[in-house]
């Protein structure tokens, strides 16, 4: 690896998840802040293949959490949006700051919210992160969860825990339009019930008493109590659920696969399921497992944008920008109206050096919201890169 000082040792040892090396170099004084060419820190390299042991290392030697690679992004703003709750603990208690935004003006509350991470969401709102944050596209955590969500039993419980935080459900994005608007106009009842107080809560005795004991970590006793209730109603959707994501949280994927699975064939409608699916095959490092699972749910969704786009963000994160911009292509001539794909599809024609195409993407989204300067910072960027 290529960076920016002549000893890249600690930056490659990192990479390889070499414990006793980074603890080698750290005593020999190495230094910490050294960058890749895409500005990366040793730190950055951690929390991005979710080394908690290396993060924990490097935040003892003083890395900066807050240390802000060339797109603008940090080690703690990037744990948020992956999902990585003990990195992004480590972090906080390190001294990250947690108002901190990316390049689009989100904290890490937002990309949590957004992609359904509710230990990471828990964690934020536990560290302070601000609930009402509104990005450069308009959007609190709580209106990206309902946009961008699918109003199933992930999403509803990250929208009750923002909604339990104080998150105002009459914060309206560019557009007039609050998180009430849109999960009224995406038919998400169960996401309405929860923001208009009006929910009747319908759920298991298990679930809730496993909710009680899930608040205090405690994984292996809601897992046992909802397995329990599941050997006399084993058909119940949200018993199978709270079994798959318990396990899930025990890193028990195999497991909580099964019961996802199981969900299906009881439910093959309850399309939810291959999102939890796919999750669990994301978090064992099985990507083509993951990719066919986000696939399955798109088939049976067709009109339904949430797969395809959890599908071309999963694909950014693996840094596979062709594919994610195949998608959002897809996405584009399905949704003509939506900014924030035509935004994005730009961010990964950029990612590869593909400006002019850029360019006309974004040209598309300042169209569709002229008055917002976060495209058009980005259009001279493109323009510039492209000089």
């Amino acid at each position: 690896m290529e960076g920016n000082n002549k000893d890249t040792s600690l930056l490659e040892a990192v990479q390889q998840a070499d414990h006793p090396r980074i603890a080698q170099l750290l005593e020999q004084k190495a230094d910490v802040e050294m960058t890749d060419d895409l500005g990366r820190t040793p730190l950055m390299l951690a929390v991005q293949k979710n080394d908690t042991d290396a993060v924990a290392q490097l935040l003892e030697a003083g890395s900066d959490p807050n240390h802000r690679d060339i797109t603008e992004l940090t080690p703690f703003i990037c744990a948020g949006a992956n999902g990585f709750t003990a990195s992004l603990k480590l972090m906080a208690e390190a001294g990250a700051d947690v108002t901190s935004v990316n390049r689009f003006g989100g904290t890490a509350l937002l990309p949590a919210a957004e992609k359904g991470y509710l230990h990471t969401v828990e964690a934020c709102l536990a560290v302070g992160v601000p609930v009402d944050h509104v990005n450069h596209l308009g959007w609190s955590a709580l209106l990206e969860a309902v946009i961008l969500g699918d109003g199933g039993r992930l999403y509803a419980d990250v929208i009750q825990t923002l909604y339990d935080a104080g998150a105002s459900v009459h914060l309206q994005d560019f557009d007039g339009k609050s998180a009430v608007y849109y999960a009224d106009e995406q038919k998400q009842d169960r996401v309405l019930g929860i923001l208009t107080d009006t929910l009747e809560d319908p759920q298991h005795p298990a679930v809730i008493e496993a909710k009680s004991l899930a608040a205090h970590h405690n994984w292996s006793a809601a897992s046992q109590t909802v397995q329990a209730a599941l050997e006399s109603d084993g058909d119940n959707l949200d018993l199978l659920f709270y079994a798959g994501f318990y396990l899930a949280a025990q890193v028990r994927f195999e497991e909580a696969l099964a019961q996802y699975s199981r969900a299906l064939a009881v439910a093959p409608d309850a399309l939810e399921f291959y999102f939890y699916t796919a999750y669990c095959y994301r978090l064992m490092n099985q990507t083509e497992n993951a990719l066919q699972e986000f696939d399955k749910g798109a088939a049976l969704s067709s009109e339904n944008p949430f797969y395809h786009y959890h599908k071309s963000n999963y694909l950014r994160e693996l840094g596979r920008h062709e594919e994610a911009v195949e998608v959002m292509e897809e996405l584009v001539d399905r949704h003509p109206s939506r900014y924030d794909f035509w935004f994005h599809k730009a961010n990964s024609l950029r990612s590869l050096g593909r400006h002019e195409e850029a360019i006309a993407a974004i040209e598309h989204a300042i169209e569709l919201q002229p008055d917002n300067p976060l495209y058009a910072k980005h259009k001279v960027q493109s323009e510039r890169l492209m000089s």
